[in-house]
């Protein structure tokens, strides 16, 4: 195995402390330490001892690594799967883009292809035998206990286990080159191609933001959310006209609260995830780093849509001048592949004061000129759809439509905008977000 890790020459930069480069380490102390005492009768206890320990310290961080991505069956397999799916390297991210590459590189990918396939394919017997272990025999055909969809990344389980059973079908570095060609043109490769969603953390050992994936999103389509159907038309609109390339708009969700504003932004990311769509989530005191975000994003085969939940700015904050600047004013134009997606209850993003109507003011000369700059933000928007309280009717619809998915719910229609009458009144008043609330405490009533 160490022999075909040394090998390697565009997949060589594989982390000095991941499991591969730790196990193979394990081997070549085995193969030279028993090279040069086998003619003495094998090891010694204390070099046996030690050994197992670091085997079954190699054994357990596959498992983390397992149960973090919902790994099953051969999972030596899934995770060399999983380190060809992560790596990225100029052949990986243009393969995203060029399913068929020509050039003197492929004679290179081909002999680490032929690497990685005798890596897949190790026999570790030799190491059970020799220690009288099993561990290895386990986890080619590990069966998980506990399975949750909350406790593992659903995104790169299902195209890494896609992946290692292709794989597991090649004979030969060619056919494997088909394979993974074929894997980083549907999947994509590294974070960005495996993950949904993304939120920006900062990296204070260098000093700068990084991307960090959201490994637990929600599951709710817009299907899932009862009325609004004009503002979803028009959000479907423009994010369809972005995944196909077209030209699309910055969104302003804008309206009252709990309408349903963020779960829509939410549920396109589901619905178009397959399309190449991915979401980051940005708050307002990291509008700074939005130009490195972008830099890191911009020639990647995704759409991005980045994500400025329940965004609104006080009067003393300035953060939405680095805000104007990235989406128009720059002199770096946005990328074709990124948009910007707001939500908010102020359809002007910016609180305005009476005092901002005129032009008479103690402190400033041209008070109208505060105004043009606070508005010239949601201009910036190009598309603007505003989420409303709905009318009484609307609200029953809306609690009806939640309700009539769940059958364990045996309220007469009557009975139940009843009692959704009486929770609105005590709960906020009449919004998608009370009626969802409603609909959960009659279910967790009658559980």
């Amino acid at each position: 195995m160490y022999r075909n890790i040394d090998r390697l020459i565009v997949f060589k930069n594989i982390a000095e402390d991941s499991i591969l480069i730790k196990l193979s380490e394990i081997i070549r102390k085995f193969d030279n330490i028993h090279n040069y005492t086998k003619l003495d009768g094998g090891l010694n206890s204390y070099n046996d001892s030690g050994m197992i320990s670091e085997i079954y310290s190699v054994i357990h961080s596959l498992l983390d690594i397992s149960t973090k991505y919902g790994f099953d069956g051969n999972l030596w397999h899934n995770y060399i799967s999983y380190i060809l799916a992560t790596t990225e390297n100029p052949f990986t991210i243009v393969s995203e883009k060029n399913k068929a590459l020509n050039g003197s590189v492929n004679r290179f990918v081909l002999n680490d292809l032929a690497n990685f396939k005798s890596i897949f394919d190790y026999d570790f017997s030799k190491l059970e035998n020799y220690f009288k272990i099993d561990c290895f025999s386990i986890i080619s055909d590990y069966k998980a206990v506990v399975k949750s969809e909350q406790i593992y990344n659903k995104s790169v389980s299902k195209s890494v286990r896609y992946l290692s059973a292709e794989i597991e079908k090649t004979s030969t570095a060619e056919e494997m080159y088909e394979v993974v060609t074929n894997f980083y043109h549907e999947f994509g490769v590294g974070k960005l191609g495996l993950n949904k969603a993304f939120r920006v953390v900062d990296d204070v050992e260098n000093g700068k933001s990084v991307l960090s994936p959201i490994t637990c999103t929600d599951d709710i389509l817009l299907s899932n959310l009862v009325g609004y159907e004009l503002q979803k038309e028009k959000l479907i609109q423009n994010t369809e006209a972005f995944i196909n390339r077209k030209p699309a708009n910055n969104c302003l969700l804008y309206g009252d609260a709990g309408t349903g504003k963020s779960s829509s932004v939410k549920a396109l990311l589901n619905e178009y995830y397959d399309d190449g769509l991915r979401m980051i989530e940005v708050y307002k005191h990291q509008f700074k780093s939005l130009s490195s975000i972008i830099s890191e994003i911009k020639n990647r085969n995704y759409r991005f849509i980045i994500f400025m939940d329940d965004l609104s700015f006080e009067e003393f904050e300035i953060e939405y001048k680095y805000l104007k600047a990235v989406i128009e004013g720059g002199l770096e134009n946005k990328p074709e592949n990124v948009l910007i997606y707001a939500t908010s209850n102020r359809r002007h993003l910016i609180k305005e004061m009476w005092s901002d109507r005129t032009d008479m003011s103690e402190d400033e000369l041209h008070r109208s000129d505060t105004v043009q700059e606070k508005l010239s933000l949601a201009a910036r928007f190009g598309v603007s759809i505003g989420y409303f309280k709905p009318s009484q009717k609307e609200y029953y619809e809306i609690v009806t439509g939640i309700a009539s998915r769940y059958p364990e719910i045996k309220l007469s229609e009557e009975e139940l905008l009843k009692e959704a009458h009486k929770w609105e009144i005590y709960h906020g008043g009449m919004s998608g977000r009370v009626a969802r609330q409603f609909v959960d405490y009659i279910i967790s009533k009658n559980a």
